[in-house]
């Protein structure tokens, strides 16, 4: 932990340390709108109603979104609060680094869901009965962006 004696110095380090933290402002983790299939659909879509369903076309939903945000979201902000201290307050480094963790989170959350399981004419289609990864372009489209000042 730092020490600081005199209001100026005291002044200054805030500045400094205040400057840095404001270098960026937040990081968008997820599907990004430049995301797309080959045909053009976009990767977010696709992400929607596999984590929602889309129960008229018969597919369920399968929360893959929704249950990591409910089970990791609760470490990101004392994650963050670490990492902005390790790197000496520099927010578009520490936003960088929780969008990194935080894709990787959600990719692992898409790996491990398999309920409910498909239905037999799909597993038939794909030859393998891994739910939520076809070709594996949504798995490969998690991504993340800092928008910084």
């Amino acid at each position: 932990m730092a020490s600081l004696k005199g209001g100026d110095k005291f002044s200054a380090a805030l500045q400094r340390i205040a400057g840095k933290a404001t270098s960026a402002e937040t990081v968008k983790v997820g599907f990004l709108s430049s995301a797309t299939y080959p045909n053009g659909t976009p990767v977010a879509l696709v992400a929607a109603i596999q984590n929602w369903g889309a129960p008229r076309a018969g597919i369920p939903p399968r929360p893959f979104f929704s249950n990591m945000i409910a089970k990791k979201s609760p470490e990101w902000g004392p994650a963050t609060g670490k990492l902005l201290i390790e790197n000496d307050y520099d927010a578009a480094k520490t936003l960088a680094q929780v969008g990194e963790a935080v894709s990787g989170q959600l990719r692992q959350s898409i790996i491990d869901t398999n309920e409910p399981p498909l239905a037999p004419a799909t597993i038939r289609r794909k030859g393998f009965s891994k739910a939520l990864v076809d070709s594996g372009h949504m798995l490969n489209s998690v991504g993340y962006e800092v928008k910084e000042k």
